[in-house]
């Protein structure tokens, strides 16, 4: 007999009993279904075995690592549907692109026409699919199998990125004789996946999935038109390049190309910042509002903003928001009696207004610059007086949120939005989550700048997405343009950055879960070389090296 731990309560099962045994006798306990357990710290499927004596956390929708099992097993899914109600021969490709919302878009390359009816008819036999509670199965088997495997079912983008994958073995996942590869856990069955909705958008679907706060309710499509034009800008873009997933990513890394890939990245960032220095010269406007989420690339677009500003004749001048913090007891907290650094109630609104009002008025006065080692509000002579061809170029997380500019007149506001949207896929039907970009940013930058390990910047990461969540997100359909920080190339240059520092974690703390995800996810890249990437790339804030003061 073994001894099973859950929530310091200790059951006794027979070595070999099944995790969907002890899962289905502990349900009962749980709101929400049980979907994964931890077994002593290591993520496992319900259908594995119980071994030994093992402390045992059964995980929900409502831990990271359930909802993205439910994400990826509702996909597979809707796969299989999609198959089965379209002959196969009539499926070029279907391709799952990105998130929006609470909804993954995908799209259908075929010789059908993709309505409302389809997509009805597609849903209904999902649920058909659910309701038969079919298991879903994995096996094991060589890499050039699976090459093979994925060629004769016509999924060319798995064949290509096996091609370049140096395990030996691959986990495939079937529901009955439908097979496909996926980047991460499945639930036991397909009865688990109750909750979604398919509807059509854009050009394409959007498959709605359940919030971990509320794993049993789907919202309706939020309104996401800016962020929707500018993804799908940046995947039509990697399409053009032939670069659209991470197997040809790699294919033109080993024909030696990536040099030239780098600077047509580079130059077209260069030529859209330009872009947008023109929109607002050309109406006139003196308050450039950026916001975006965490390791977004704020700083460097800002300095490479101004240089584009100075080209056209005008005198920018970069304003941080952080300097006008309260001082750090005045910070709000939040449920949990914590400070609440992303919290707009840190920022001396009022005299920001009051400030930024008086350059406009042709004013000279004393700026502050907030001293965060002892958390307070400073001055030290440092004075601004603006002239009629100048531009403030405010930088700060709040900056789409009118509550921070209530005193600003509407036309004198040019706003923002920045965001690392990653372009690049696993495969079509495996999406890499544009956080999960911008978290390799900044476990890179944290451990050269900031002294800190990957370990800390993965602990405190939930925190920075929860504020991103309220603080940020909201208002990003505020803006009068987006622009997407994202290099196609990036992973493959932060690769060799973030691998030692992953490595370095220990298996026995908390983030190794994480770590090994994250390491496991690189090892689908090929590696770049930063030699060739320029001195004023956006990169450059993250792995260093830049000419700019970031």
């Amino acid at each position: 007999m073994a001894v099973v731990t859950v929530n310091g309560k200790q059951y006794e099962y027979p070595e070999g009993t099944l995790f969907r045994t002890i899962a289905g006798d502990l349900q009962a306990e749980y709101e929400d279904e049980i979907l994964l357990v931890r077994d002593n710290g290591k993520l496992k499927e319900l259908h594995k075995e119980l071994k030994k004596d093992s402390r045992l956390d059964l995980l929900t929708a409502r831990d990271s690592a359930g909802q993205k099992t439910y994400e990826r097993s509702a996909i597979f899914i809707m796969l299989k549907a999609f198959y089965e109600v379209i002959p196969r021969e009539k499926i070029k490709k279907i391709r799952m692109e990105f998130s929006l919302g609470n909804g993954i878009y995908g799209e259908l390359d075929g010789e059908v026409s993709l309505d409302e009816a389809l997509l009805s008819e597609v849903k209904e036999h999902m649920r058909r699919i659910v309701k038969a509670a079919i298991p879903i199965e994995k096996r094991s088997i060589g890499t050039d199998e699976a090459v093979s495997l994925f060629g004769r079912h016509g999924m060319h983008d798995k064949e290509q990125l096996f091609h370049y994958r140096r395990a030996s073995r691959v986990n495939i996942y079937s529901i009955e004789h439908f097979e496909d590869y996926f980047y991460g856990y499945m639930v036991d069955n397909t009865s688990y996946v109750k909750y979604f909705d398919l509807v059509p958008y854009g050009e394409g679907f959007l498959l709605l999935l359940p919030g971990r706060q509320d794993p049993r309710k789907v919202r309706p499509v939020g309104t996401y038109e800016k962020l929707f034009e500018v993804l799908k800008g940046a995947y039509r873009w990697s399409e053009c390049l032939e670069v659209p997933n991470v197997g040809a990513l790699n294919r033109l890394i080993s024909e030696g190309k990536s040099r030239d890939l780098i600077l047509m990245q580079e130059a077209l960032q260069e030529k859209t910042i330009g872009g947008i220095a023109e929109m607002a010269a050309k109406d006139e406007k003196r308050l450039v509002m950026i916001a975006g989420p965490s390791s977004s690339g704020k700083t460097t677009f800002s300095h490479r903003l101004a240089v584009q500003f100075r080209a056209l004749g005008l005198t920018p001048h970069p304003i941080a928001v952080d300097n006008y913090f309260r001082n750090r007891v005045d910070y709000p907290r939040d449920e949990n009696g914590k400070l609440d650094m992303e919290s707009i109630g840190c920022v001396d609104i009022d005299k920001f207004n009051e400030d930024m009002n008086a350059l406009l008025l042709g004013e000279r006065i004393e700026m502050p610059r907030f001293n965060f080692v002892h958390g307070c509000r400073e001055y030290k002579g440092d004075f601004l007086q603006i002239g009629k061809n100048d531009v403030l170029i405010i930088e700060g997380i709040h900056c789409l949120n009118d509550q921070l500019s209530y005193t600003f007149p509407k036309e004198n506001k040019f706003k923002i939005y920045i965001s690392a949207l990653t372009q690049l896929n696993i495969d079509e039907h495996n999406r890499i989550p544009t956080a999960d970009g911008r978290l390799f940013r900044r476990i890179v930058r944290d451990a050269r700048t900031r002294g800190h390990s990957a370990l800390e910047t993965i602990r405190q990461w939930a925190s920075v997405r929860r504020g991103e969540d309220k603080n940020i997100f909201p208002f990003q359909e505020e803006a009068d343009v987006m622009f997407n920080s994202a290099l196609v190339y990036e992973l493959s240059v932060l690769r060799l950055y973030a691998e030692p520092l992953l490595f370095h974690i220990p298996r026995d703390s908390e983030e190794y879960e994480e770590a090994k995800r994250l390491l496991k996810f690189l090892d689908y890249f090929l590696a770049i070389d930063s030699e060739y990437i320029p001195k004023n790339s956006i990169l450059r804030e993250f792995i260093g090296g830049s000419c700019l003061k970031v």
